[in-house]
């Protein structure tokens, strides 16, 4: 959500912002819908008051014996109340047609946002290790003997349609590793408070995170009202809607692991083969709670925490910052981490670290007292995958294979298989 009184100040400088996104201006529209809503407020102020007034004048002209006065402002009194309803009825309709425009306008991207329309635009800030160098033509993950008989498409399109898998033996046993090696990490090197959250939740939870209402189609909702999370960006930012909590207690910074649902509505036709794109994964999540001046470099450190798991792993990875037309809604500003993928021969987005400003804090009313004293101030929210568990499994996977079909596991995982050390060529751990 904006600060209206922002746009009021620098109408020009907010359409150009937006511009940047792609988007026509729209602050007229805004400022007009605002004047005629202040404009009807101030009217009906303007007519109470004369009711109000009227109202004592009308005892006096019966104490009086005035009949003519008494009757006449009755009279006034009683047309006053039915015209101050019809203006507040119709402020209250201009007051919720200017939150509903408000709250389909993405955040404003940060001046060191590069320009850009799409992917081919973002500007590449870091690279990590080399790709492998295969004796053999690397095949993608689904593709990969050892782990075939553990990854079964076909039994999961038949339980639930497509989109889905099934993990058995060996694979489930190294998705779990990874996500557990994830979160002790994260937990214990990176101070992370772990998390377990719902994963389904009110609406208004879904609108204070900016999933509803412009992009409701992507998510999936209950008969009885509730959505089912699309990350658990939205359970552990939702933390603090509604509340204002001491200067002292920021940055929060949680960590969670949970089940995620997406439709992916708009991916039609996009990553059909294999589990780089299904309606239900896994994924461990952080989200800071910050004071203003901490978030950028909170958003730095948390790119670091998932960049850090990526290289324990022995993973080749690159970060990107994304340009103003490739970023999501809420975010303005986004560094991608993309891990190589010896299968597609390409770097494929493994985590997005978002900063979001105040813009989620506004939506959920989310403030902070400053130590130093003062008005209370919104908090800055910043999210960020930590990582996907299933695109980590198909980066280990995918690098790891051996021309036999085998698959050489990354030794950090090593305690979490029990001393396993790869997969093989027949599908078990060895």
């Amino acid at each position: 959500m904006h600060d209206i009184r922002t746009i009021r100040d620098t109408p020009a400088a907010f359409d150009a912002a937006l511009s940047r996104r792609g988007l026509a201006p729209v602050a007229a529209q805004i400022l007009a819908l605002d004047e005629a809503r202040r404009k009807l407020i101030l009217a009906a102020e303007t007519a109470q008051a004369e009711a109000n007034k009227a109202s004592k004048d009308v005892g006096a002209a019966k104490a009086r014996g005035d009949d003519a006065e008494f009757e006449r402002l009755r009279a006034l009194i009683a047309d006053s109340k039915a015209q101050i309803a019809a203006m507040n009825d119709e402020a209250k309709a201009k007051d919720q047609a200017l939150t509903d425009l408000l709250a389909t306008l993405p955040n404003l991207p940060d001046p060191s946002v590069p320009d850009g329309k799409d992917e081919a635009d973002n500007v590449e800030i870091h690279r990590h290790g080399a790709p492998r160098d295969f004796a053999f033509a690397p095949v993608e993950h689904y593709e990969i003997a050892g782990i075939k008989t553990g990854m079964d498409f076909e039994t999961a399109a038949k339980l639930s349609g497509s989109r889905f898998v099934l993990l058995s033996g060996a694979v489930a046993r190294l998705h779990r590793a990874l996500a557990q090696f994830m979160l002790d990490l994260h937990v214990e090197e990176h101070g992370l408070t772990e998390t377990i959250t719902p994963v389904m939740v009110r609406e208004d939870m879904m609108y204070g995170t900016g999933q509803l209402p412009k992009f409701g189609e992507d998510s999936y909702q209950t008969t009885n009202g509730w959505w089912l999370i699309p990350t658990a960006e939205v359970t552990l930012t939702n933390i603090v809607n509604g509340e204002t909590v001491d200067e002292s207690t920021l940055p929060r910074r949680h960590v969670a692991h949970t089940l995620c649902f997406r439709s992916e509505a708009g991916s039609a036709g996009r990553d059909t083969s294999g589990m780089l794109r299904q309606h239900q994964f896994e994924k461990v999540e952080m989200v800071s709670i910050t004071a203003p001046d901490q978030s950028a470099a909170e958003h730095d450190r948390m790119t670091r925490c998932a960049q850090t798991v990526l290289e324990r792993l022995g993973l080749p990875y690159r970060t990107v910052v994304l340009c103003a037309g490739d970023m999501g809604a809420g975010a303005t500003k986004t560094h991608d981490i993309e891990v190589w993928l010896p299968g597609q021969n390409t770097y494929r987005e493994i985590s997005s670290v978002s900063v979001c400003g105040d813009y989620q804090a506004r939506r959920m009313n989310a403030r902070f007292r400053p130590a130093a004293g003062g008005k209370p101030a919104f908090v800055h929210t910043l999210n960020g995958s930590g990582l996907a568990v299933g695109r980590t499994l198909i980066a280990v996977v995918e690098n790891g294979q051996q021309a036999d079909g085998s698959v050489d596991l990354p030794a950090a995982l090593h305690p979490y298989l029990g001393g396993k050390t790869r997969i093989t060529a027949e599908g078990v751990l060895g």
